[in-house]
């Protein structure tokens, strides 16, 4: 009985202090998510006032959180503009791996980890944060936004290729031989093609099984749906944002809407857990030692990744404005890169300790700096910078420059 209260307690005094921040912030016009994670540094391992009662709640919490930013993300695009949107994006996504691997591989090689670690490393690196985005293009309503569909594709196909790549660096870190490693990358295929396969030949059935005139069913419904689906692809080594996300693909029509309205109250509360559970694990202390490579690490990571999000949206013929506000939404890498981080610290095989601070220190410094820089764009100095290089672009060449989206 104690326990509970003291659980009571604890959650309930940081969802208050969640809402002010969250007011706070959009007071002051800027994202409530560096202030969610600076609440949870404050209170988690190593903090000013650790919380322990209410970790597990949380734990369990930020998973949820994720999968409906996932499911919410897929309810706005139908089945057909998904497959249209990976065909067109691979070669982006081509060009996302080999821009924001790379840096980390090569990373942990000039430290001396070897290639165990650089093939960790690269994972971190490579994988924005789908949570993160998806709560910022949210925030900043840029969900209806022409270069939103580029950012989607480029986050699915990063999450179809994390299906891949999490069997395959499981397998290399338990000290695994070449067969073992295949099978599960096969295993892995399989399920994500199945499943993929399912949302886009039935999902018409699974909208026709949901009625969306009782608001009720509709809600448990959908919301119990997409927590399977997450659960059975997280059980079979496939990204459970991944299920969340092709639940919502399968759905449409009225059902679609209706489930997008009675979700969004459900999302924003459990993306502030997610986002706050994220501090809560991270230990202030640790960060020092390895802050500076991983400030170097983060500059470099996040130019790339601007680079890949502005490449991207330049061949979908997206505006400049719109290729920026692509790239730099990209760059807050999140989930996947914890979740590669903690596969190392729990490995058989020996990798260095460091990593996982190093790690931890990135991931939070693109977390905090990746949803400020988003809002770049939309800062009158940055339209003007746009406006001198359009018509500097004008002045050199006699074709008409593309116009502000």
């Amino acid at each position: 009985m104690h326990e509970t209260t003291t659980l009571l307690v604890e959650v309930g005094a940081l969802l208050l202090l969640l809402g002010l921040l969250g007011r706070l912030s959009r007071r002051f016009g800027i994202s409530p998510i560096p202030l969610y994670l600076l609440a949870g540094l404050a209170f988690g391992h190593g903090g000013l006032l650790p919380l322990n009662a209410s970790e597990e709640f949380f734990a369990v919490g930020a998973e949820i959180g994720v999968i409906l930013l996932l499911v919410m993300l897929g309810l706005e695009y139908s089945a057909n503009e998904l497959v249209g949107n990976l065909r067109s994006a691979a070669p982006a996504g081509l060009i996302d791996a080999v821009f924001n691997a790379l840096p980390g591989f090569a990373f942990a090689l000039l430290l001396g980890w070897g290639w165990v670690a650089a093939v960790v490393l690269a994972g971190v690196t490579w994988v924005s944060s789908s949570g993160v985005i998806a709560k910022v293009l949210n925030d900043l309503g840029r969900v209806g936004n022409r270069e939103t569909p580029v950012i989607l594709s480029v986050l699915v196909i990063e999450d179809l290729a994390m299906a891949l790549y999490l069997p395959l660096v499981t397998a290399l870190l338990a000290g695994a031989g070449l067969l073992k490693g295949g099978i599960s990358l096969a295993a892995a295929v399989l399920t994500v093609v199945v499943v993929l396969a399912v949302a886009i030949r039935y999902g018409h059935l699974i909208s026709t099984a949901l009625s969306a005139k009782d608001p009720e069913a509709l809600l448990l419904g959908v919301l119990g749906l997409t927590l399977l689906i997450a659960g059975i692809a997280a059980k079979l080594q496939v990204s459970a944002a991944v299920g969340a996300f092709l639940v919502g693909i399968a759905l449409s029509g009225p059902v679609a809407h209706h489930a997008t309205e009675l979700l969004s109250p459900l999302r924003d509360l459990f993306a502030a857990v997610f986002f706050v559970f994220f501090g809560l694990v991270t230990n202030p202390m640790d960060m020092p030692p390895v802050l500076l490579p991983a400030l170097l690490l983060a500059v470099f990571s996040m130019t790339t990744k601007v680079a890949t999000g502005y490449l991207a949206a330049r061949r979908a013929g997206i505006a400049e404005p719109g290729r920026w506000r692509a790239g730099l939404a990209l760059t807050p890498r999140g989930e996947f890169s914890i979740v590669i981080a903690g596969l190392a610290v729990a490995a058989t095989y020996p990798v260095n300790p460091k990593l996982a601070a190093l790690a931890t220190a990135y991931v939070l410094i693109t977390v905090v700096t990746g949803p400020l820089l988003a809002r770049l764009p939309d800062t009158p100095w940055f339209k003007q910078w746009l406006r001198t290089r359009a018509a500097a672009a004008r002045a050199v060449s006699p074709l008409p420059a593309p116009t502000a989206d």
